[in-house]
């Protein structure tokens, strides 16, 4: 019961700053799942299916206040699906041993990110069409390899590329439920095909996930009074903080330290 109490208030806060940022629910989770000592395929598969249910919650709320750009959805959905269903098939592939220090290090460097980005305003240079595609493809693929960073990278990287923020938010969030959904069924399949022989007992993060559904759910419809009552470098230095914070903590642990 504990364990369900502490993950739904890391889900509720996860996706109260997802919903205002359109980024850092699933790094907020993952890094947390990490800390706890969950192998990053196991981190990685809870959180997408956790996400199942927020970005559908969040995404609704997007599509009823019309904050969807379709042109842009349409281009940026299938290049995410395809490099997300590419990282849960490299992750269930690779051993947990060599994966996770990877993992720490990669959402550690989202979280400075993060934290760069809210003491210094990133310039808005525009950027080709094109680069949605690769933008979805990358951000997709380290979205599932490494437990989070659909947001952080894809809608940063739309924002630079000068996208206004209400669309590109929508747009990112709405998206993500596809992305996800793929997540999940890629490591369904490796799980039933044998690829992902490291499984183990799934069972065991089950009160973790739905904490993160119960929490993520109910905080989903208070992203626009987040907005109004904090300002976006408040939260990207909270974030940011705490997810280097715990990345910190997960490396004092594998070099024994902690």
């Amino acid at each position: 019961m504990q364990e369900f109490i502490l993950f739904a208030v890391v889900g509720f806060l996860a996706q109260a700053v997802d919903g205002a940022l359109g980024m850092a629910y699933g790094v907020i989770s993952s890094t947390t799942l990490l800390a706890f000592g969950v192998p990053p395929a196991h981190a990685s598969a809870a959180v997408h299916g956790a996400e199942m249910f927020t970005t559908a919650a969040s995404g609704s709320a997007h599509l009823y206040h019309r904050n969807i750009d379709w042109k842009l959805f349409w281009r940026l959905a299938p290049f995410g699906i395809i490099g997300g269903c590419l990282g849960a098939y490299v992750l269930t592939g690779i051993d947990a041993s060599v994966m996770k220090p990877v993992v720490t290090t990669y959402l550690a460097l989202i979280g400075a990110w993060l934290l760069f980005r809210s003491f210094r305003k990133i310039p808005s240079n525009p950027v080709p069409r094109a680069i949605v595609a690769p933008l979805g493809l990358g951000g997709g693929f380290l979205d599932a390899a490494g437990g989070g960073g659909w947001g952080p990278i894809v809608t940063t990287g739309l924002l630079g590329a000068g996208g206004q923020a209400r669309f590109v938010i929508g747009t990112v969030n709405a998206s993500e439920f596809l992305i996800t959904l793929s997540v999940s069924l890629t490591f369904l399949i490796a799980l039933l095909t044998g690829h992902w022989e490291d499984a183990g007992d799934l069972t065991k993060n089950l009160a973790a996930v739905a904490g993160l559904v119960v929490g993520g759910v109910c905080a989903a419809p208070l992203a626009g009074l987040m907005v109004r009552r904090l300002r976006e470098k408040v939260l990207l230095r909270l974030v940011g903080t705490l997810i280097v914070l715990l990345a910190g903590w997960q490396t004092a642990q594998l070099l024994g330290w902690a």
